[in-house]
């Protein structure tokens, strides 16, 4: 049995969720997989043009599922820019908007992918909204599963780079 990435590295794999307001999508997979992933993974969210708060469904959501959300923030990217913010081994986009302006400072050995789902923030009918949120989140949830049972061992190698594009493709059940 191959090694876990963190097991290579004494390190947890830090994972970035980016997405333009980092108000609901990048959050829920921020506090998903930093359940989930255990000692081998470290999960962050960040906004391209944060909102400045977490909308309270992502929160309600969350909570209903059995997910901490504590310390759970809107954050501007910038935070991850300066020279003591914690490496970011993957970086994960989840709206269109973020995977196109994505700065050019996240290129070189770092895994990029873009994992898209609609923003169920945009939507005005409550009910739609709460469907919304609901899909979102099962849609993270089922892939960041998918994520955490790899093989970390081939981080940061193209098989992996792989993988992660292909759960972009998963379809929700």
């Amino acid at each position: 049995m191959s090694e876990s990435y963190s097991e290579m590295t004494n390190q947890p794999c830090h994972v970035l969720f980016l997405c333009t307001g980092n108000s609901a999508r990048s959050i829920m997979a921020e506090a998903i997989l930093n359940q989930l992933g255990g000692k081998v993974f470290r999960a962050f969210s960040a906004g391209s043009r944060p909102r400045g708060q977490v909308h309270p469904e992502a929160i309600a959501l969350l909570q209903k599922q059995g997910y901490a959300t504590a310390g759970l923030r809107s954050k501007d990217l910038a935070e991850f820019e300066s020279s003591d913010a914690p490496r970011i081994d993957v970086l994960i986009t989840v709206c269109d908007s973020a995977a196109k302006s994505c700065p050019i400072f996240w290129s070189g050995a770092l895994i990029k992918v873009h994992w898209g789902v609609p923003d169920p923030a945009e939507v005005e009918n409550p009910q739609a909204r709460s469907r919304a949120f609901l899909y979102a989140f099962r849609t993270l949830e089922q892939r960041i599963r998918r994520l955490v049972d790899l093989a970390m061992s081939e981080l940061p190698s193209q098989p992996l780079r792989q993988a992660l594009q292909a759960l972009a493709r998963m379809a929700v059940e």
